[in-house]
């Protein structure tokens, strides 16, 4: 089962489950993913230790996709 979260204040959050072949549940995640973007959260998917692809759309396969709040600073 893949999942959507959103790292927050408690750790992480998960906003949505779906497997590649339940088009209803995977929908409902894309519309989470959607919204929480419009929130400024960037979405990200692990891609090794220590490193991660952004994303602007929610990949079907992906095993799990992080949310998460752009890094402060400059």
């Amino acid at each position: 089962m893949s999942r959507l979260i959103r790292m927050d204040s408690s750790g992480h959050s998960t906003l949505a489950e779906w497997t590649p072949v339940d088009d209803a549940s995977f929908e409902a995640a894309v519309a989470e993913f959607r919204g929480q973007l419009e929130l400024g959260y960037i979405g990200t998917v692990p891609d090794g230790p220590g490193t991660a692809e952004y994303v602007r759309e929610l990949p079907r396969e992906a095993d799990l996709v992080i949310m998460r709040r752009p890094i402060a600073g400059g």
